[in-house]
C-alpha cells in the first residue's frame, strides 16, 4: 500500500478548491486538502503527493481509520483502479463519519 507519508518522497503543495465528486460539497483548499471534510472522500491525482500527475481521477473511497500517535489516519482505495492510500484525519472532518470508520 502506498501512502502520503511515505520516506523519500517530497511534497509538493497546491491550494486548490474543487467540488466534491461523491457529495457535491465546495471545498476550500488550504494547500493540504486531499479529500472532501463532509463526506471523506478523496479523489486519486497524485502519484507522488502534492503532483496531480495521476491519469486515473478516479474517486477514493475511506474504507476505515486508527487512531495512533496522536492522530488519526483514513485508509482509502481508488474505486477505479484499486490504489490504496493513507491519509491523515484534518481539523475540520466530520467526525461522526471518522467514528463510524473506527469501528
Amino acid at each position: 500500500m502506498e501512502d502520503s507519508g511515505a520516506k523519500g518522497r517530497r511534497f509538493s503543495r497546491t491550494r486548490e478548491d474543487f467540488t466534491c465528486e461523491h457529495c457535491g460539497y465546495v471545498v476550500i483548499g488550504n494547500g493540504y486538502t486531499d479529500h472532501c471534510p463532509r463526506c471523506l472522500f478523496g479523489k486519486h491525482v497524485d502519484v507522488m503527493p502534492g503532483d496531480r500527475a495521476e491519469a486515473c481521477r478516479g474517486l477514493m473511497e475511506p474504507l476505515h481509520a486508527v487512531y495512533k500517535d496522536n492522530g488519526y489516519t483514513i485508509y482509502y482505495k481508488c474505486m477505479k483502479c484499486g490504489m490504496q492510500r493513507r491519509f491523515k484525519y484534518a481539523p475540520d472532518d466530520n467526525v461522526e463519519l471518522l467514528l463510524k470508520l473506527l469501528g
